[in-house]
């Protein structure tokens, strides 16, 4: 499916519907007539089939509680292992109702009071406000910078590892917000530091669907052929892939049988629920026959990612973008053109734009937005006008 046909299938209306994004403009950024590009979700329906399972659902009536569909477990398996050779088992899935609690309950268990617990910056910022709301010390690691490009900084992170006793590393990967899609090499050499200095892993995969160049994903798990897999948990979702995140469904896969027994006497104490049944039933069906939603999805992605790049920097060409590698979510690095202290004034109060500030991801993302490319191109495109006509416009 390519672009053309996926907006006149699935393309939708969001206001009104209680959409954050949307109707939750008013209270995050004081106006309500922005263009919203911010929180990540998207302006799509979920893949047909998902929807036509729901509907069939809903029409049983019947919601009491539930168990696992074997279906469930077939189809997202299936989906793993033939896009990305991931080899998963029932004994290792639980569920949780989004990726953002399961890091949290993994770091009550994994973890005690005073613990470091060491992130790579600019990050997902929850990543950072489930440690320090927890009562752990966050070990900021940065990432360097080097031809427009991100990369681990392994030298700089084991030193910052046995200065701090770290305990816990928590991956994100693909990488959210700068868009880079770790290599197999990057990510053996961090799991070996991991493995040599005694520290866990947690990996969370859930951009992991979201490839607009086509460069392959590796995941954690699979490094090696699994020879990390006792030192990992990886953690994912659906609702990334096909924009369901108010079905609360995702994933904790704990190969270790000692951490999956630790995390279920963690589940118990907290008597938390464990995924949701519509989450399920829609995560089934999408997994199942979403590929081509995805096509759709992603040629979109594309489309939108270049026309952003091309209308910015033929206005500006000192903005840089990173590479789309991963993720829907473009990193632009607006500080050549806007002054420190005025990026908030001039995006948000001038241009109108509702974006995510990239201070917000660590104090290395200072001078740089997160920009939503998982929207219609009216929608980015108003957005890009009103922007580069608002940075010409304190330029002269």
């Amino acid at each position: 499916m390519n672009k053309d046909e996926f907006l006149a299938k699935y393309a939708v209306e969001r206001r009104n519907t209680n959409s954050v994004k949307w109707d939750g403009m008013e209270v995050e950024f004081g106006s309500a007539d922005f263009y919203p590009l911010w929180i990540a979700d998207t302006e799509f329906k979920l893949p047909e089939s998902a929807v036509q399972a729901l509907q069939k659902r809903v029409a049983h009536g019947a919601f009491g509680y539930s168990i696992t569909p074997d279906g469930y477990y077939d189809a997202y398996f299936k989906w793993q292992k033939e896009r990305y050779g991931i080899e998963l088992h029932k004994e290792w899935l639980r569920f949780g109702t989004g990726v953002v609690q399961s890091l949290s309950t993994l770091v009550q268990f994994l973890t005690a009071p005073g613990d470091a617990i060491m992130l790579m910056e600019p990050v997902y910022h929850p990543f950072r406000h489930v440690i320090e709301d927890q009562g752990r010390k966050v070990v900021a690691n940065q990432l360097v910078e080097i031809e427009d490009e991100y990369r681990m900084d392994l030298d700089k992170m084991e030193e910052e590892i046995i200065a701090n006793d770290v305990k816990l590393l928590m991956l994100c990967s693909p990488h959210n917000p700068v868009a880079r899609v770790w290599s197999e090499e990057e990510l053996t050499d961090l799991l070996e530091l991991c493995r040599k200095e005694q520290v866990l892993v947690i990996s969370d995969e859930i951009h992991h669907d979201l490839l607009p160049t086509g460069k392959k994903f590796v995941s954690a798990l699979s490094i090696k052929d699994g020879f990390y897999r006792d030192n990992l948990i990886m953690v994912d979702s659906p609702s990334k892939t096909f924009n369901m995140a108010s079905l609360l469904i995702s994933h904790v896969v704990i190969p270790n049988p000692q951490l999956r027994d630790r995390y279920d006497q963690q589940q118990n104490l907290l008597h938390a629920p464990a995924g949701n049944l519509l989450g399920m039933v829609a995560g089934q069906a999408a997994y199942r026959d979403g590929a081509d939603w995805l096509e759709g999805l992603l040629d979109l992605v594309r489309f939108n990612y270049e026309y952003l790049k091309i209308h910015l920097q033929a206005a500006f060409p000192t903005i840089k973008l990173t590479e789309q590698e991963g993720t829907y979510l473009a990193w632009v690095d607006l500080s050549t053109v806007v002054k420190p202290g005025q990026l908030k004034h001039i995006v948000q109060d001038e241009a109108h734009l509702a974006v995510n500030f990239g201070e917000m991801f660590g104090k290395s993302g200072a001078g740089h937005i997160r920009v939503n490319l998982a929207t219609t191109p009216e929608n980015l495109q108003a957005a890009v006008s009103s922007l580069v006509k608002t940075l010409q416009e304190n330029q002269a």
